[in-house]
């Protein structure tokens, strides 16, 4: 020691030699002294490892400065020989001395010589020192130096930068424009010490969530980053594995798929079935990459709404949810594991989306599938309060509900039990409303019920004001949907502007159930004995009129819609042994229903953005092995399904409908390059729709041969070789070729379908049928349904929470001219996601991405008509007008009829102002806007009749800021969801 050799110096020779066999035998001591570490091996004492701790504690406190510098070697040398002569004395022959001895005599050493800061600094560095060994011994390589992290059993650990760093980087892989050091400096100024370990996940997910708006890529990287959060959940619970990165997945998901599996069944939420299985086949099919393809959007609408639970812990990972619903609709095939894993092939890539009762529900103990069921309300007392309750029953287990309320008697009639008059239909569609709302589809999602009333019923005017916020509260129903079921001859009656006569269905009865030709002339008959005073309740108006208040009532309230009972029953394959009266929920399912089948329908969609090739082409070939592979699940759900009430079975097994249809069609416009409102669109949208209706029916007589043709098959149009675009000619027959314009054209073999048709028969009585989507295509992160887009950046709300959301297209396209900038953000941000008013976006881009309200409502009309022909049921149509009035809407529904449409949903209606923008940071354009023009040609009236005068068809507030009737994102909105 340098202090022993500096005493020797000073000393006498005699003192000095004294001095030199004392140290000459403490080195001896100590040389033969050992040190147990930690890990309980054995090392050579070493007095200059004491020196160095004192050494950093003392210069933790006193810095390194040269005065400071003397003072501290002194100290150091001194107690680092008091701590060596300390354990001489007590080890005089050598021996053993463990670690925590020697820090233990360090403490007292400094404490005892009052040097109490440099003992508190020796402590943290001792403390550290121990909290970054247990990091290790947790596999953790690169701690943090100061943020420790609660886990789940409460204990605190260092933050592991090298596993949010390696999340993070998982997370940004293979997508262009983001930076993950951003992401990871922003989470790192928002996490403390003793956070806990969700909330590290949380930091991550919200720093990269706020940069959405700037680049659409950060939403699949939110989305990933949430991942971390929801495997540790699950995987805690299932015992796999405390937490596991997107690349250890491919190991982990096979093991959760079978601790799911057991535990499920366990908890009784999973049919036992599904153990049956081989799991381990299953386990090893489940593509983890997958994951990767969610939006955020996406990912925590199903986190929120669809994963199964215990005790509100979410079990179910992304990938074993959609092998789930697989395996739960392949339990009946003889192959259920090779069919098991072809449905979760198409379910998992996004290129097909089952409804969302099947993924709710399918492989659980009540597989309640179906997603719509329409009901006839019959006359009497028993029968109104046993539909009412079939609504509770069938609402519970998350079905749709479309109710025909037009058999039952007006306001006023003659009630012959009582000798009394009929209080009408109103009061009883208010229990109805009720109903809804108390029982909310089994607590997932809120009770949804549409009420059907032909134009003809006596209290269809007070129908009309049902969702009015003023009048007697007692007659009004706040919650429920409502859709006037309006015959061509009201139509007709309009166009030619003639007086409409009202009846109650007690004294017009089979009304109900005639249609085309037949309806006529009852109807008229029926007209001529209340001008003959031979039926007493009665009520004439002008027809105008009435179609006046539709429309006032649509737009003031967005209800009732209109839907029209012709087509729907002149081109029903079914027309044989039933009459369609009414549609579903969505208005896009048209079965027939009567007192004794409720009618069923079962629902998926092909995502029509993943079957266009990079060239921009559709993929024919792709879209027919989606196609059958599609058909065949619908058809699997007939007999699988639950059914609350024996009148739905009965329907379903006997006539086995199914409606496929489509979402995305807006995403593969922009895939195409091609603007919605242009021809090139409409066209697409006929041959797309002939390409999905071809293979469909393809693949539904194909099952006959398999399986067996459905039980009512002889008679109906199918078994006569009339296939939905053949139906057209008994539309146009009926109707009058001068109330009606519609394409015939078509491009593939359908003369061979027909004959196969013929010779094999069908399965299903209907194939397709067009929903809206709204949540199963957030799922898949595109565009819902037929929609255009509703805006190119704006906050989506629904029951997930508020979500940003921008055109990637839009934004891709943007950044390859180097227009994408922080002004262009708030550029969109200012004209409500719209790109017409912004100078610098070309006029290409303008016209490529016209949002929904500058897409005149003639293109949607027109490429829904296209649609119309190749499909067996209907389509959910929402009409977007911009600065609605009566003059446009009055248009827009007369062309909706004239080209032959079945139904029309929502109308998503724009004023012709918007309010001024306070949150955008913008110092030129601070005043109330101009609506946006729109892009296309104004659309002209289709009907040969006499244009209205405007005064008829003008409505109140015409001119003003006006909200939607309908908000796109409204959380309590069905069509939202």
């Amino acid at each position: 020691m340098l202090k022993a050799w500096r005493t020797i110096a000073t000393q006498t020779d005699e003192q000095a030699l004294q001095a030199m066999a004392q140290d000459s035998m403490n080195n001896t001591a100590h040389s033969t002294l050992q040190v147990m570490k930690r890990n309980s091996d054995l090392a050579v004492f070493d007095p200059s490892k004491i020196s160095v701790a004192m050494s950093k504690a003392f210069i933790a406190v006193e810095g390194d400065s040269a005065n400071a510098s003397s003072r501290i070697h002194e100290l150091v040398d001194q107690f680092t020989q008091n701590i060596v002569d300390t354990f001489v004395r007590r080890l005089p022959a050598g021996g053993i001395v463990h670690i925590e001895d020697i820090q233990d005599q360090v403490e007292l050493v400094l404490m005892r010589s009052g040097e109490q800061k440099v003992a508190r600094a020796y402590v943290l560095y001792r403390e550290e020192h121990a909290r970054l060994r247990a990091a290790k011994e947790q596999g953790i390589h690169k701690p943090h130096p100061s943020i420790n992290v609660t886990h789940l059993d409460g204990v605190r650990l260092p933050l592991d930068l090298g596993r949010i760093e390696t999340i993070v980087s998982e997370a940004c892989e293979g997508l262009a424009g983001v930076d993950k050091k951003l992401i990871l400096d922003d989470a790192l100024k928002n996490l403390y010490d003793g956070v806990p370990v969700d909330g590290v996940s949380t930091a991550l997910t919200m720093s990269a969530r706020t940069l959405v708006e700037k680049e659409p890529n950060y939403s699949y990287v939110t989305a990933r980053l949430l991942q971390d959060s929801l495997r540790r959940e699950a995987l805690n619970f299932l015992d796999v594995a405390p937490e596991a990165t997107l690349h250890e997945m491919a190991d982990l998901y096979p093991k959760a798929l079978i601790a799911y599996v057991a535990k499920g069944i366990e908890l009784e939420h999973l049919d036992p079935k599904l153990a049956e299985f081989d799991l381990v086949a299953l386990g090893q099919a489940i593509k983890p990459e997958n994951d990767n393809n969610f939006t955020y959007l996406g990912l925590q609408t199903l986190y929120d709404r669809y994963f199964i639970h215990s005790n509100n812990v979410r079990y179910e990972l992304p990938q074993v949810m959609f092998m789930r619903v697989a395996m739960g609709l392949a339990l009946n095939e003889a192959n259920r594991t090779e069919r098991a894993i072809e449905f979760y092939n198409l379910l998992s890539s996004f290129d097909y989306m089952a409804s969302t009762p099947t993924l709710f529900n399918s492989g659980t103990r009540r597989p309640q599938l179906s997603s719509c069921y329409l009901t006839t309300v019959p006359d009497d007392l028993e029968g109104i309060y046993g539909a009412i309750k079939d609504n509770a029953l069938l609402s519970k287990w998350a079905g749709g509900l479309g109710n025909d309320w037009t058999p039952v008697r007006a306001l006023g009639s003659y009630i012959k039990g009582t000798n009394g008059k009929s209080q009408g239909v109103v009061p009883f569609l208010k229990v109805v409303n009720d109903t809804a709302v108390a029982v909310n589809q089994g607590g997932k999602r809120k009770g949804a019920v549409c009420a059907y009333l032909e134009t003809w019923h006596m209290d269809v005017e007070e129908f009309l004001d049902l969702r009015k916020n003023t009048g007697d509260d007692r007659r009004r129903t706040h919650d429920m949907n409502t859709a006037n079921w309006v015959p061509d001859l009201f139509m007709k009656r309009v166009f030619e502007d003639k007086a409409w006569t009202l009846f109650s269905p007690s004294d017009t009865p089979d009304l109900h159930d005639l249609y085309g030709k037949a309806f006529e002339a009852r109807y008229e008959a029926y007209e001529e004995m209340a001008q003959n005073g031979q039926i007493k309740l009665s009520k004439q108006v002008r027809a105008k009129d009435l179609w006046r208040k539709m429309l006032s009532m649509l737009f003031e309230t967005g209800h009732p819609w209109i839907t029209f009972k012709d087509p729907c029953n002149l081109r029903s394959p079914q027309q044989h042994v039933g009459v369609v009266h009414s549609s579903n929920l969505c208005t896009e399912i048209t079965l027939n229903t009567n007192r004794d089948e409720i009618a069923v329908c079962n629902l998926g969609s092909v995502n029509l953005a993943q079957h266009v090739t990079e060239s921009g082409e559709l993929d024919v070939d792709k879209i027919r092995n989606t196609v059958t592979v599609a058909v065949r699940m619908l058809d699997n759900v007939i007999d699988i399904n639950y059914y609350a009430v024996p009148q739905a079975r009965n329907s379903n097994l006997k006539h086995r409908p199914v409606g496929l249809g489509i979402m995305g069609f807006q995403d593969a416009l922009y895939k195409m390059k091609t603007p919605y409102a242009s021809e090139a669109a409409v066209i697409f949208a006929d041959r797309s729709m002939e390409a999905i209706s071809y293979f469909a029916i393809q693949a539904s007589s194909d099952l006959a041969a398999e399986r067996g043709r459905y039980e009512s098959y002889e008679g109906s149009l199918w078994s006569q070789g009339i296939l939905p675009l053949d139906s057209l000619s008994k539309l146009v027959e009926a109707r009058g070729a001068q109330f009606i314009e519609v394409d015939t054209s078509s491009t593939l073999a359908w003369d061979e379908l027909r004959q196969q048709v013929l010779a094999q028969g069908m399965r299903n009585s209907n194939v397709m049928a067009i929903a809206p989507t709204a949540t199963i295509s957030n799922i898949c992160g595109v565009s819902q349904s037929i929609e255009p887009t509703y805006q190119n950046l704006y906050v989506k709300s629904n029951l997930s929470g508020e979500f940003t959301v921008v055109n990637p297209y839009m934004v891709h396209d943007l950044k390859a001219r180097g227009l994408w900038d922080e002004v262009m953000v708030n550029d969109l941000k200012y004209y409500d996601g719209s790109a017409q008013p912004i100078d610098r976006i070309p006029d290409d881009l303008k016209e490529l991405y016209a949002n929904a309200f500058e897409v005149e409502p003639r293109w949607l009309v027109d490429a829904a008509s296209r649609r119309q022909k190749w499909i067996d049921q209907a389509q959910s149509l929402n009409l977007y007008i911009s600065g609605v009035n009566g003059k446009k809407l009055d248009v827009t529904y007369r062309m909706a009829w004239f080209r032959g449409l079945k139904t029309t949903y929502y109308l998503r209606a724009m004023g012709a102002t918007s309010v001024e923008k306070s949150t955008v940071s913008r110092s030129t354009h601070n005043a109330v806007s101009s609506s946006i023009e729109p892009v296309a040609a104004p659309v002209a009236a289709p009907a040969p009749a006499p244009k209205p005068v405007r005064d008829e068809f003008e409505l109140a507030g015409e001119g003003a800021a006006v909200p939607l009737a309908c908000s796109i994102d409204n959380p309590d909105c069905e069509a939202c969801q």
